[in-house]
């Protein structure tokens, strides 16, 4: 393929990487393009795991930014390569990864290169595997390796955000809530104890609970616990003996992991609960005076971030960390996925201003 051209505009870059499948576990193709075009630029210090390339300069300045994101997508359901399109008289670049979240990682690419003098120390990340177990992400396997690379008084996360600053974001619990019968013929079935039918309460409780929204550090965190999956059942005859609710918790930056897990026991209480994934939420950061600069420099009124993202890993390394990027968050992984041109420019021309502002 041909190199990338890190002096075309981020639309074209967009255009261009959108047009790079890189579904989660086959980014190699993209990685190495990031890789070549910026190990060509003689301002960065380069280093590369896997298909994550980290981009630093090394000017000395008595401050650091990390500036990162992710390379993956989803998979791809017909909607590749990419088109121009107008909605409502907005010109957009339509298809995978226009938001989630290659039109953030192209303006991230154009500035490594064009910045060559900023005002404090940048490291660039573009890393792997985000849409997948945590295990496999990029950033997970670079903080077991490398964690000085982490090492910044703020982060940015390009993750869409409809070019708003979103600080930090809720927690993720998943859980297995399981109810247990007796096998019998669906013929004779007062022999058995029907296990879907016992999973009934745990509907119910859930469908009863109502989320608190709690305020973190002047920003509004609202909640959400739900029923996400349910599986039952062994054939069409027979009286089921095992039933499993996932429950999904999205839980607010104040509250740890621990203390979700209690809540959600208590809302679930009797019942057979396995907690089978959890990440910590991340507070908002804001009160750091570099992520006040920015956000007064992009004229942003900062928002919560509902969803989990990668400044969790920032946060709990203690780097105040936000979401900010091109593209609606409601369209990641729709396969309308479409982002308006302005945004891109505009999140281009906000970090441009921030990061060569003296």
């Amino acid at each position: 393929m041909s190199p990338l051209d890190l002096s075309l505009s981020s639309l074209e870059l967009t255009r261009t990487i959108c047009n790079i499948p890189s579904v989660s576990g086959d980014e190699t193709t993209l990685a190495d393009a990031i890789h070549d075009a910026v190990s060509a630029l003689d301002h960065l210090d380069v280093y590369r795991d896997g298909d994550t390339i980290v981009a630093r300069t090394m000017l000395g300045r008595a401050q650091r930014v990390a500036i990162a994101g992710h390379i993956d997508t989803v998979p791809i359901n017909r909607n590749l390569p990419t088109r121009d399109i107008v909605e409502d008289d907005v010109p957009m670049l339509w298809g995978r990864g226009t938001v989630d979240m290659k039109a953030g990682v192209a303006v991230q690419l154009r500035l490594a290169a064009e910045l060559v003098s900023p005002r404090a120390d940048i490291t660039w990340m573009w890393y792997d595997h985000e849409e997948v177990d945590a295990d496999l992400n990029g950033l997970t396997r670079l903080g077991r390796t490398r964690p000085d690379l982490f090492v910044a008084d703020f982060a940015i996360l390009g993750e869409p955000s409809g070019g708003e600053v979103e600080g930090g974001c809720n927690g993720n619990l998943r859980a297995i809530a399981r109810t247990r019968g007796v096998r019998a013929h669906s013929a004779r079935s007062w022999i058995g104890e029907n296990a879907i039918h016992a999973a009934a309460p745990i509907l119910a409780r859930l469908a009863e609970y109502r989320p608190q929204t709690i305020t973190v550090d002047g920003l509004d965190y609202r909640e959400g616990l739900n029923a996400v999956r349910i599986g039952g059942g062994i054939a069409g005859n027979v009286i089921p003996d095992l039933c499993e609710v996932e429950v999904n918790f999205r839980f607010a930056p104040s509250r740890t992991p621990e203390q979700a897990e209690k809540h959600l026991r208590d809302v679930l209480a009797g019942f057979d609960l396995e907690v089978v994934d959890r990440a910590a939420g991340a507070r908002p950061g804001l009160d750091a005076p570099l992520a006040q600069e920015f956000v007064s420099a992009v004229g942003a009124v900062p928002r919560p971030k509902y969803g989990w993202t990668d400044v969790a890993r920032f946060s709990a390394l203690g780097v105040p960390a936000v979401n900010y990027g091109p593209g609606d968050p409601h369209l990641a992984h729709h396969d309308d996925e479409r982002v308006p041109v302005a945004q891109i420019e505009a999140v281009e021309r906000g970090l441009r201003a921030w990061l060569s502002a003296a």
